[in-house]
């Protein structure tokens, strides 16, 4: 497979894009969440852009992957990087939702939401390139995790 750079680089910096305007956006607000009674297994808050940074350009490896894939239905495509945009729309609300509206169970439902839509995600990602759907369980397992600790902050605020 040859990479084509330019679209390797407009996904993967697109998708950090989004996330840096998202976290830009309610950078400011986030000092309501470090005052906010959070459990016990909260990460350091010097740890949530890494593991996003990370997770955006895995993401943004794992779109690319399936639209470079020539072999692959073209419909199948088309729909698989949708149901992706849309994801990452839901993505780009959430922290907007919890940390600038401090709306903390419509926020967890919002993240259930953006869970179920990256599985469907990966599972057409899977049809057309496994590999770019393997590259998203890290982000899967980091929305579990955002799930509980988004819980927990509403149960105990």
């Amino acid at each position: 497979m040859i990479i084509k750079l330019k679209p390797l680089l407009y996904f993967t910096l697109g998708t950090l894009a989004v996330g840096g305007i998202s976290a830009a956006i309610s950078a400011g607000a986030q000092k309501v969440y470090e005052q906010a009674e959070k459990p016990a297994l909260s990460p350091p808050a010097w740890l949530f852009p890494v593991v996003w940074t990370i997770l955006f350009i895995l993401m943004g490896i794992s779109a690319y992957l399936v639209w470079s894939n020539d072999a692959a239905d073209e419909t199948l495509k088309k729909k698989a990087l949708v149901l992706y945009f849309v994801q990452l729309a839901v993505n780009f609300f959430w922290p907007i939702l919890f940390f600038n509206h401090q709306a903390y169970f419509f926020a967890f439902i919002w993240l259930l939401i953006l869970l179920a839509l990256v599985i469907a995600t990966v599972v057409l990602f899977h049809r057309i390139r496994p590999l770019a759907a393997y590259l998203q369980i890290p982000y899967i397992l980091w929305l579990i995790f955002a799930a509980y600790l988004n819980f927990m902050v509403f149960k105990l605020n």
